[in-house]
């Protein structure tokens, strides 16, 4: 009779040793969580790079003689002096023009110029936009003199937002350096995500999810992300150098388009009237139409080419990871929102789809066979 209580009472303790010891890992946690999250964006897209990159590492370190480290850096050398250039172009073109709008907006001194008189002359909509645009330019300056104050907040944020841009610049520079020491020890770093995904879904399922996250990592970050990236290098530098109004916002929206998947002609070809009205058609004008017209088709070459195969994630997945990672991480979150999410929704999708173990079946039938 007295070894229920002992019982009871050993029960009691184990128990109590438990939540003790998940209330110390909780903080333990918590505090690492702490120290480690004001490098958390840094860090993942850091992985997002090395992961992307470290197939053409292979490559390029086996022509190299097996020097896999010195591929790592030529990579990331190539990668600071092609990208770091129009990327500072593009984020001082998006401070300025955040900054002269919010100007014009708090002073109420918009105002839109009138059209060109060889507007008139085009054929078919030269005179209804001749009229349009000369009414605009004399009676609707009033609206955004009344819409000003609305405005103003707007302008705080979309300020905020550019300053981002080079604090997003500054963090893709680490990033890509980051990633170049992970690609240098890239067979330890699989052998370690194979073994943590093992230790968390088992040897069967381990090996399985580590390639899933790697194959959606790729697919989205080349085939979605990449090329919206490409073409907004593409456009931006052109209208940077042509000197078109709010280049870099634009820019921002052909990489927004291309994340959305949606033609990024919807802001080429209204650029491109636009040039051809403020400057006229010469030589100069007809070889910047013609450049972006290439830009903006150039995501029909590219898809075959880096789109990866056997990962199909949903359109909108991606457009809510780009929008939400813009909002809750700046511009690097425009990057690895898309990715992150479309990991968490194949993860998903594989855990709800996934077969029965064969243990598992074999137990339900025993069971289903008990009298």
């Amino acid at each position: 009779m007295e070894e229920k209580p002992l019982i009871a009472f050993n029960s009691s303790k184990a128990l109590l040793d438990v939540l003790i010891r998940a209330g110390l890992i909780a903080t333990l946690v918590l505090f690492c969580y702490d120290i480690f999250h004001p490098f958390l964006n840094v860090m993942l897209w850091a992985l997002i790079l090395a992961v992307t990159l470290y197939p053409l590492n292979q490559k390029l370190g086996a022509k190299l003689g097996n020097r896999y480290g010195w591929a790592a850096i030529v990579l990331v050398l190539l990668g600071l002096v092609i990208l770091m250039v129009p990327l500072s172009l593009l984020g001082a073109s998006v401070a300025d023009s955040v900054k002269v709008g919010m100007q014009t907006v708090e002073t109420g001194q918009f105002e839109i110029p009138p059209p060109p008189a060889n507007v008139a002359d085009w054929p078919l909509i030269g005179a209804p936009l001749y009229g349009i645009w000369m009414h605009a330019s004399q009676d609707l300056s009033w609206v955004f003199k009344e819409l000003a104050p609305h405005l103003t907040s707007w302008g705080r944020v979309l300020l905020h937002q550019a300053a981002g841009v080079g604090a997003g610049i500054v963090v893709f520079v680490v990033a890509l350096i980051v990633a170049g020491l992970i690609m240098t020890h890239g067979e330890r770093g699989h052998r370690t995500a194979v073994a943590i995904t093992q230790r968390i879904s088992g040897p069967v399922r381990g090996p399985q999810i580590a390639q899933l996250c790697t194959s959606t990592i790729r697919a989205v970050a080349q085939g979605v992300v990449g090329i919206a990236f490409i073409q907004m290098i593409l456009i931006g530098v052109a209208l940077v150098i042509m000197g078109v109004p709010a280049a870099g916002v634009l820019a921002l929206m052909v990489l927004l388009l291309g994340i959305m998947q949606l033609p990024v002609l919807l802001v080429t070809v209204p650029v491109v009237v636009f040039v051809f009205a403020h400057d006229g058609v010469g030589p100069g004008t007809i070889i910047f139409a013609v450049w972006m017209v290439i830009a903006g088709l150039s995501d029909n070459v590219l898809k075959p080419m880096l789109l990866g195969r056997g990962v199909a994630v949903p359109m909108p997945v991606v457009l809510i990871g780009a929008l939400g990672g813009m909002v809750t991480s700046g511009i690097i979150g425009l990057f690895t929102g898309p990715v992150i999410l479309a990991v968490g929704y194949e993860l998903f999708i594989g855990w709800v789809y996934q077969p029965a173990d064969v243990s598992e079946v074999l137990d339900e039938t025993s069971h289903d066979n008990q009298p």
